[in-house]
């Protein structure tokens, strides 16, 4: 089995590091790495195409058979690695993307560069899993408790999710004895209450610095990530790229856009 790793925190986070070690633990796994050089966090899913060239270094990364560095998006990673590597010969089985730095909750898989290097593989034709763990310094006894989740989802979710799903893990970022348990669920909202703290430089130009805290929501369906999250669940949300709005297909059609 062939994996490929990426992540937007970087090649040299200790997520992606411990990602790597626990997939080359498994016998018959072959870990291959494509990561951004630096942190991408909120890259969303845009590519490099008008910025110049991306530059590509040779990485050690231990358990990894192949390693490289971009110095573009994690969406540029995963496109690059799957389609240089399939000129080669070598097709990946998934793609894993983490073990991100911080949740990716709800709404904010939009914004995240961990679950757009997730959703590339499915461009490219390779289902994708996201990981994140709700801490932006992880304890290394935090990101170890994640290993049988990660052994559990090569062996049963792999063989059985296809190039049109992309799953979304999220580990709560209390201490690992809190974790009240696991959850399938439903993608929900995700707000902040934002603030933009406007400066002006030494040249009198404005600028802002952009902040903000989590909204913690009460009274909505138990079966969405956001409240799963909240109650410290492990939550496991199956996603697809395919955003039309079913519902509305009839309801646009009655329009007559264009009609007499």
């Amino acid at each position: 089995m062939n994996i490929l790793v990426s992540n937007d925190d970087g090649i040299q986070a200790a997520g992606l590091r411990l990602l790597v070690d626990t997939l080359a633990s498994i016998d018959g796994v072959h870990v291959y790495v494509c990561a951004p050089d630096g942190e991408r966090s909120a890259a969303s899913h845009s590519i490099s195409t008008t910025r110049g060239p991306v530059m590509v270094v040779e990485e050690e990364v231990p358990g990894a058979v192949w390693a490289r560095a971009l110095s573009g998006t994690p969406a540029d990673c995963v496109k690059f690695a799957i389609k240089k590597l399939r000129q080669e010969g070598i097709e990946f089985d998934v793609v894993f993307s983490g073990i991100n730095h911080g949740s990716n909750i709800g709404s904010d898989v939009l914004y995240s560069g961990t679950a757009s290097a997730a959703a590339e593989a499915l461009l490219c034709r390779v289902p994708g899993i996201a990981m994140s763990l709700d801490r932006r310094r992880p304890k290394p006894e935090q990101l170890e408790n994640m290993r049988p989740m990660i052994l559990d989802l090569v062996k049963k979710a792999v063989p059985a999710i296809d190039s049109h799903t992309l799953l979304n893990v999220n580990y709560p970022g209390c201490r690992p004895e809190e974790i009240r348990g696991m959850k399938i669920t439903r993608m929900g909202p995700r707000e902040y209450n934002e603030t933009f703290e406007i400066q002006e430089s030494p040249r009198k130009q404005k600028y802002f610095w952009y902040s903000g805290t989590v909204v913690h929501y009460e009274g909505l369906p138990e079966d969405l990530d956001i409240m799963a999250h909240q109650d410290n669940y492990i939550t496991v949300t199956p996603l697809k790229l395919d955003l039309t709005d079913l519902d509305m297909l009839d309801t646009v059609t009655g329009w007559d856009l264009l009609g007499k």
